[in-house]
């Protein structure tokens, strides 16, 4: 008897027979304890979504770029890091770092919306590829004005601008000894070796 080598059928999955899950469901998954809270999540357009682990470079910048913003910004802005935030029903991403309005007394009843947000970083080890080019239209769609990568591993700051509801017109990638600063506080020039880990 002949042996037959049929090919499986790949199935794909349609996005629209995905179940999207509002803000609303996502915290109270949280709360029921259903999402392991062991592990980081967001919410991006309606899918929960693995975040990636932070390598040393990831860790190090992230402290570098707070530490930057705290001291320069003082009480004129709020400094959050991986904290969530609204951008509409279906999305509550967790950036490495946003800049708000106001003070942390604000954000008792609900995380900041678009219109609170002065700037959105990220940083990117091995998942540029998704914050320049996923994250980056659900930022755009809610109005985010000013979305910055930072890729340490490239040295590299990607800058975002101009939203439109499909994306960012401006992109902008800067690289040492550059230096940038925020559409909200143009006076506050960064120097890009600021926010970078050192090179051994």
């Amino acid at each position: 008897m002949a042996l037959v080598n049929e090919t499986i059928p790949r199935i794909t999955l349609e996005s629209s027979i995905l179940k999207r899950w509002t803000a609303n469901d996502y915290r109270r998954m949280s709360e029921l304890g259903i999402l392991d809270c062991n592990e980081r999540t967001e919410l991006l357009d309606g899918q929960i979504t693995l975040m990636a682990c932070k390598g040393t470079p990831h860790v190090t910048s992230l402290h570098l770029l707070a530490n930057v913003f705290r001291d320069r910004l003082g009480n004129s802005a709020l400094v959050r890091t991986q904290d969530p935030i609204h951008l509409d029903d279906f999305s509550e991403p967790e950036p490495d770092l946003a800049i708000t309005q106001g003070t942390v007394l604000d954000y008792t009843d609900q995380h900041p919306y678009p219109e609170q947000i002065y700037l959105i970083v990220e940083v990117a080890d091995s998942i540029l590829k998704q914050d320049c080019e996923t994250k980056d239209k659900l930022y755009a769609k809610a109005g985010i004005a000013d979305y910055w990568v930072l890729a340490p591993q490239k040295r590299q700051l990607h800058i975002f601008r101009k939203p439109t509801a499909t994306g960012y017109i401006e992109h902008l990638i800067l690289s040492e000894p550059s230096q940038v600063s925020p559409l909200a506080f143009p006076d506050l020039a960064i120097a890009l070796t600021a926010i970078l880990p050192p090179i051994s």
